[in-house]
């Protein structure tokens, strides 16, 4: 429940979806410096099992590190055991669920439609990641959901960008999953965490007007 209470918190999930894994502890730590205390490494940035172990290690305490695209029960276990304190599914993984509660860490199953968002609450998410929400109407599609769905923390992510965010917490988002409109792929070959940084401020003061 702290894992929760804190990405609810900090509003913001940053997705890294690199290509090399030694680029993951500078990109966190440039969001951390950012005052983006989270990170998201997927499962498709090689050697990513290691790529969440030196982050979780690096930066205990300070970061909350989650794991992202687990698709897998093993994976999720793996994951855990390396230091993820949140598990992210690309889609609903009923056995991934299971896994993480039996991990004892949070989850946050993919989910798209009303059926998945409620199957997705009901077998244990404790919050709902809504993918791909920009391309099935964004807000509105977020906003429409909350209507029969008042009570599951929904995470709408894909296509999430500084013009939209402040909309979609208008319509109820309880946070954001941000990949490359926050971690630009170009920054990442470049190496350019300060680039990376100064987007990253930008996000999170987007997130506080939203709120306010």
């Amino acid at each position: 429940m702290k894992a929760v209470a804190r990405l609810r918190e900090v509003g913001i999930i940053p997705i890294i979806r690199a290509s090399s894994a030694d680029t993951v502890v500078p990109v966190a730590e440039a969001l951390l410096q950012a005052g983006l205390p989270v990170v998201e490494i997927t499962l498709t940035v090689p050697n990513a099992i290691d790529a969440i172990s030196a982050a979780a290690k690096r930066f205990s305490g300070k970061i909350l590190v989650g794991a992202g695209t687990v698709s897998d029960a093993e994976m999720c276990k793996r994951a855990a055991q390396a230091g993820a304190e949140f598990i992210v599914t690309p889609c609903l993984v009923p056995a991934v669920i299971e896994a993480a509660q039996r991990a004892g860490v949070a989850v946050l199953p993919g989910a798209l439609t009303p059926g998945e968002v409620f199957e997705a609450h009901r077998l244990g998410g404790d919050m709902v990641k809504v993918f791909p929400v920009q391309s099935v109407g964004g807000a509105a599609y977020l906003r429409a959901l909350r209507g029969p769905f008042p009570d599951i923390p929904l995470v709408p992510t894909g296509g999430v960008t500084l013009e939209n965010l402040a909309e979609l917490f208008e319509a109820g988002a309880a946070a954001v999953g941000v990949g490359t409109e926050l971690i630009p792929k170009d920054a990442l070959a470049r190496r350019d965490y300060g680039a990376i940084g100064a987007l990253a401020k930008q996000f999170v003061e987007a997130v506080r007007r939203a709120r306010s």
